[in-house]
C-alpha cells in the first residue's frame, strides 16, 4: 500500500516523534484516545486531563511542530521509497514490543523479515583485531549452516566488529540489518554505503528511528544500541575494551531479559578485557563457536561435521603437523616462539613443519610471525 493511501500515516509519524514516546506510553494513550489523529485534534486542556501532565510536549505548539516535521518527512519517505513500520502493523518487529523504551516507529530501506525465527545481534569494538574478525566470519558462516530456520544478523554499521558482522552475512548471503544512528538520508559512516546497498540487495535492511531532519550527535549512538538489543533474541559481544558501546548494548539486552554472550580472549589483550569481565561477572555466557550459542539458546541444529571430521578432509598429516594443528585449535593463533616452546622443537625444524602445513592449506601466516588454523 502506498504511504499516501494510509489515512493516519502523517499522524503516526508525528505521534512517534513526541519526546519520550515509547511502546508502553503509546499503548496507554491509545487505550483512551481513539486514534493518533484524535490525539492531535484534542485541546491542551483535554489532553492534560487525560495525561495528568503539564509537560510542554503535550501543548498545541509542540504538537503542531511535530505535525510540520512529519509533513516534511512524509515527502522524503515517499520520494526515497522508505518504508514506515508502525508498532500496530502486523510486520512490525514483535521483539521490540517487549522493550518498553523501544521506538514505536521505524524507517526502513529494504524488505527484511524482522520477525525471523532467529535474530542475533553481533557487536564489539571499532578497533577489531584479526582474532575478532576471524571469529565473526566463522560464527556467521557456521550459524548459517547449523541453524534450522531463517536467520537474520543485526548490527550497527559502525567500523570494526559491526561491519565485520555485516560483511560476513553478505559473504554467506544471510539477511542482515544495519541500525543507524541517523536518518536514512545518509549512510553513516559513508565508507559503508556499498555494504548497505549489498545488504538491501540480499534481502536485508537499513533501519532507523531518526528522521532525515535529525542531526547526528553523540547521544544517538547510545540510543541506537537499544534497538540493536531489542530487535534480537540474543546479543554476542565479540571484542571490547573495558569501556565501550558494545558493553552498553550488552547491558541493555540483559535489561530486556535477552541472552548475552561474549567471546573470551587472553587477559593481556586490550580488546578482550571487556568480554572477559562480562563473563567473570556472570553478565554474559562464554562462547567459542556457533554450536555453543545454539546450545545455550536451545535452538534446533542441523547435523554438521565436527571440526575433527573436517580436519580429516585435510591431506594426511605427520605426527608433528597434527600436534601443531591440535595446539592452534586449542589456543588460537600463536607466535612461532610460543609454538616452538610448546612443541619442544628448534625453530628451524618447526619452520619446516609450518611451511608444509601452509602448503597443504591447513595453517595461515599472520603478521608478527604468528600462525593460525585456516577455516
Amino acid at each position: 500500500m502506498a504511504l499516501t493511501q494510509h489515512p493516519d500515516i502523517l499522524y503516526r509519524m508525528a505521534f512517534a516523534g513526541i519526546r519520550g514516546m515509547g511502546v508502553e506510553l503509546a499503548q496507554r494513550l491509545l487505550d483512551v484516545i481513539p486514534s493518533e489523529r484524535d490525539f492531535f485534534a484534542l485541546s491542551d486542556r483535554e489532553l492534560k486531563s487525560i495525561t495528568g501532565s503539564r509537560s510542554k510536549v503535550w501543548e498545541r505548539v509542540s504538537r503542531d511542530e511535530m505535525l510540520r516535521k512529519a509533513e516534511k518527512e512524509l515527502l522524503f519517505v515517499e520520494q526515497k521509497h522508505v518504508k514506515v513500520m508502525y508498532f500496530t502493523d502486523s510486520d512490525f518487529p514483535q521483539r521490540l514490543l517487549n522493550a518498553n523504551d523501544a521506538p514505536i516507529l521505524l524507517y526502513t530501506i529494504g524488505d527484511c523479515n524482522l520477525n525471523a525465527k532467529h535474530v542475533i545481534s553481533i557487536v564489539g569494538t571499532r578497533r577489531s583485531t584479526h582474532y575478532g574478525a576471524s571469529f565473526c566470519d566463522s560464527l556467521v558462516k557456521d550459524l548459517s549452516q547449523l541453524l534450522d530456520g531463517e536467520l537474520v544478523i543485526v548490527s550497527g554499521l559502525a567500523y570494526g566488529t559491526d561491519i565485520n558482522a555485516h560483511r560476513a552475512a553478505i559473504k554467506y548471503e544471510i539477511p542482515n540489518v544495519g541500525v543507524q544512528a541517523c536518518g536514512l538520508n545518509k549512510i553513516y559512516p559513508a565508507e559503508h554505503r556499498d555494504d548497505a546497498a549489498h545488504m538491501v540487495k540480499l534481502g536485508g535492511a537499513v533501519v532507523s528511528d531518526y528522521t532525515s531532519q535529525d542531526p547526528i550527535h553523540r547521544g544517538n549512538f547510545l540510543a541506537r544500541n537499544r534497538i540493536i538489543a531489542a530487535l534480537s533474541d540474543c546479543t554476542v559481544v565479540v571484542e571490547s575494551a573495558n569501556k565501550g558501546g558494545a558493553l552498553v548494548t550488552a547491558n541493555i539486552a540483559a535489561s530486556y531479559s535477552r541472552d548475552v554472550f561474549a567471546v573470551p580472549g587472553r587477559v593481556t589483550d586490550e580488546y578482550s578485557k571487556g568480554c572477559n569481565r562480562l563473563i567473570m561477572s556472570n553478565q554474559a555466557a562464554a562462547i567459542s563457536c556457533a554450536e555453543d550459542l545454539i546450545k545455550a539458546m536451545r535452538w534446533e541444529s542441523k547435523v554438521m561435521p565436527t571440526q575433527a571430521q573436517e580436519l580429516e578432509l585435510f591431506p594426511q598429516l605427520t605426527t608433528e603437523e597434527q600436534k601443531v594443528v591440535d595446539l592452534l585449535r586449542k589456543q588460537g593463533d600463536l607466535h612461532i616462539n610460543e609454538l616452538a616452546s610448546l612443541m619442544a622443537l628448534p625453530i628451524y625444524r618447526l619452520m619446516a613443519t609450518l611451511i608444509e602445513l601452509d602448503t597443504k592449506g591447513v595453517v595461515a601466516t599472520l603478521p608478527g610471525c604468528r600462525y593460525t588454523l585456516k577455516r
